[in-house]
């Protein structure tokens, strides 16, 4: 069901769990499917010796994928219609992450309604690995 205009106000929020205990498994299974293929994602010996991180770490686009989801749980399929971030921090294998969006402005604009969002995305320490906005149309 889409989210409407008379259903939301400034302030109320949606939060989900996107992820529990990301694998290294969901690593090489998105770098399959994304083609991103950069061996600091899937690659521990490398990613250790040659390049200097403790471990491999999430692609930014997989974070960035199941926080849109949520998105997309709270909105509606085919509602975004403004979906930006910034990678504040790496998620790695075994992390848990928490999204939330928090409705800053609900408009009207040449007759549609929409919502606009801020996100946040947190691990299981309460970092944020990914903030943003989004928009999304949404019924009256």
């Amino acid at each position: 069901m889409a989210l409407s205009a008379s259903q939301v106000q400034v302030g109320d929020s949606h939060e989900e769990q996107i992820a529990d205990d990301i694998t290294r498994t969901q690593l090489v299974q998105y770098a399959g499917a994304s083609g991103d293929y950069n061996p600091i994602h899937t690659d521990e010996v490398y990613t250790t010796q040659v390049a200097g991180y403790p471990s491999v770490f999430a692609h930014g686009m997989l974070t960035m994928g199941m926080t849109g989801k949520m998105l997309t749980n709270y909105v509606g399929d085919g509602r975004l219609t403004k979906y930006g971030v910034r990678f504040t921090k790496q998620v790695w294998p075994g992390d848990s992450l928490v999204s939330t969006a928090t409705v800053t402005a609900v408009r009207e604009e040449d007759g549609q309604h929409y919502v606009d969002l801020d996100i946040a995305t947190v691990n299981q320490a309460g970092e944020v690995v990914l903030s943003g906005q989004a928009s999304a149309r949404i019924d009256p």
